[in-house]
């Protein structure tokens, strides 16, 4: 009797570790050191309602000194949420090279272009990085591919309310699978630059979320995410977590 109620335990307590584990384990990582948006807190919120509704782990860090080798391995993909600027050093970003092609994924969350402009591996990884924005506005959004995780219920074209990142051309990885873009016919895209020159916006195809293989492993990128309220909105954590789903097991991706 003994043997049998140890054994039950034992199962249940296998099953209890299981069930903390989840089916992944993402880091979150938030680091700045350029512009640092407010809206990290509510992203941070949105991404842990996401790790309990869909049943992974999620580490909230803003300290650099977790990318090694050693505690890099313990999580199936990495979000940098609104990171910008300069935040890791070389044997930091060695490690996560070595992480990434290892197989690793990746997710980038707006800011996240306008992170280590000068880490051409990263610049990379990224696809392309961000130049500049006008004010917040509402426009609409082209999606451009249904085939990905988290874009089946999305509406062909979609009103939208955010900031809108313009980014470098021409992109720096010609692999880019490009999900959605925004229609410049719809706001105002205009942006006086500090040289005094204005730029007009992308032009007619003007990307705003994509996703490649990279070096080995997975990245995922969106530009969409400025405003504290979108991380309340199903549409926009669908579009995440089908990002995250996808850099961090592969899988999803109707062929």
């Amino acid at each position: 009797m003994k043997s049998r109620i140890l054994a039950i335990c034992c199962l249940v307590a296998f099953s209890l570790g299981a069930e903390a584990q989840g089916q992944f384990r993402a880091l979150l990582f938030t680091k700045t050191a350029g512009w640092y948006h407010y809206s990290i807190h509510s992203g941070v919120e949105g991404i842990k309602g996401l790790a309990a509704r869909h049943n992974f782990k999620v580490d909230w860090e803003e300290n650099e000194s977790v990318f090694s080798d050693n505690r890099l391995k313990n999580y199936d993909v990495v979000i940098f949420l609104h990171t910008t600027g300069d935040i890791l050093n070389d044997e930091q970003q060695a490690a996560f090279e070595r992480y990434i092609q290892n197989g690793g994924g990746w997710v980038g969350i707006h800011a996240a272009a306008d992170t280590e402009y000068d880490w051409e591996w990263y610049t990379k990884m990224v696809g392309m990085m961000f130049r500049t924005h006008p004010r917040e506005q509402t426009a609409m959004l082209d999606i451009i591919d249904r085939n990905f995780p988290g874009m089946e219920r999305w509406a062909s074209r979609q009103i939208w309310t955010d900031e809108w990142y313009q980014y470098r051309q021409p992109a720096l990885s010609d692999d880019l699978h490009y999900l959605i873009k925004v229609d410049e016919s719809t706001y105002d895209p205009s942006r006086k630059l500090r040289d005094g020159s204005t730029t007009d916006g992308m032009g007619e195809f003007h990307p705003i979320a994509w996703y490649h293989e990279y070096d080995g492993g997975r990245a995922f990128y969106t530009g969409l995410g400025h405003i504290d309220a979108i991380y309340k909105d199903q549409a926009y954590l669908d579009h995440l977590y089908g990002g995250i789903y996808w850099a961090a097991t592969g899988k999803g991706i109707k062929k």
